[in-house]
């Protein structure tokens, strides 16, 4: 297969080195790391089973174009969401004979059965983010009292990145009371205080690969973040043992050759019968690897049939706006048993 990708993570999988500004290409069993001179050390010291092509910055498409009319190939594959207008027009420019074929996801497709070195890497990757949680916890039962989501939300971020050794999956959801509402909240101002009920979701990546995992609990200073949790809010108690069953249900469901929307509807449907149905408003979950969000979908409208090797969060919620919100998730791999939940 003939293909030409553009962004880091999939060239990355493709030769274990990446850059903001490469073009990767695939011609059968050749294959073009093309960068700028800025990244010529680091390309010749990482990249494997690529040849690297070094040009000028404003050289690069030129030599992109040249390489695709030398290959002398028919077809090749590209993923549309990598390019913009500008870009495709540039790749594409006087090059005659050659179907340039689209095809969405290109590279997620390729990654969707992660190789058992892989699952190393994400289940230490769980297991990382799993300590920050402990490690967060323990600063807000030190110093977490009468401190604002914000100042919160910047103190996670240290926390997760281990000052400097790891990155994160995305910048972390911290949201008190009914700002946890909000699926994708944003810190406020607002105050912890005693009693307060606090949604963190958050992860952090090793070896580029990504961990995700969201608790709810209530702020006593001596919060924990385990799934036994205990709300001193009738309520709150109700709404969060509904979304631990949901998740239970469906982490229950997923194993090798179940639908993914039929985990989706494992969960979807103890939600629906408690009455809270309109107040759960996303998919079930989403794969997860290089990207935070990788394939499979977990939804109600995939069919995507579950497969060894597959790995995805499992993450029900409920929003009560203007009042709270709970949100549970785990990252699971499909094995040829049960699911196995990483970073527990």
């Amino acid at each position: 297969m003939n293909y030409i990708l553009r962004d880091e993570n999939a060239v990355f999988y493709e030769c274990g080195f990446s850059c903001d500004n490469v073009v990767f290409l695939k011609f059968g069993s050749e294959a073009f790391f093309v960068t700028d001179s800025r990244y010529d050390t680091e390309a010749n010291e990482y990249i494997k089973n690529a040849e690297v092509v070094i040009t000028g910055r404003r050289d690069m498409y030129p030599k992109v174009r040249e390489l695709i009319k030398n290959a002398k190939i028919k077809e090749l594959v590209f993923n549309p969401s990598e390019w913009s207008l500008l870009a495709y027009e540039e790749f594409t420019k006087d090059v005659e004979g050659v179907n340039f074929k689209r095809v969405a996801n290109f590279s997620q497709q390729k990654r969707i059965i992660k190789s058992s070195d892989e699952l190393d890497v994400l289940r230490k990757a769980s297991e990382l983010g799993s300590k920050a949680f402990d490690d967060f916890a323990l600063f807000l039962n030190k110093s977490g009292l009468h401190v604002s989501e914000q100042r919160l939300h910047y103190e996670a971020e240290n926390i997760l990145k281990n000052y400097g050794e790891l990155g994160l999956s995305f910048s972390p959801i911290l949201g008190v009371n009914k700002n946890a509402a909000k699926c994708h909240a944003l810190p406020l101002l607002d105050t912890l205080d005693i009693g307060d009920l606090i949604l963190f979701d958050a992860g952090v990546t090793y070896k580029r690969y990504c961990s995700d995992r969201t608790r709810t609990a209530e702020f006593d200073q001596n919060i924990n973040f385990s799934k036994t949790q205990k709300f001193s809010d009738k309520k709150r108690q109700k709404v969060y043992d509904i979304v631990l069953k949901a998740q239970e249900a469906a982490i229950k469901k997923a194993r090798v050759g179940v639908k993914a929307c039929d985990v989706d509807k494992a969960c979807r449907e103890i939600i629906d019968a408690s009455g809270y149905g309109e107040y759960f408003i996303h998919s079930t979950g989403h794969g997860v690897g290089l990207d935070i969000h990788e394939l499979p979908v977990i939804s109600s409208k995939s069919e995507t049939v579950l497969e060894e090797g597959m790995v995805f969060t499992v993450e029900p919620g409920i929003y009560l706006p203007l009042e709270f919100g709970v949100r549970i998730e785990d990252t699971l791999v499909v094995t040829s048993g049960e699911a196995e939940v990483i970073g527990k």
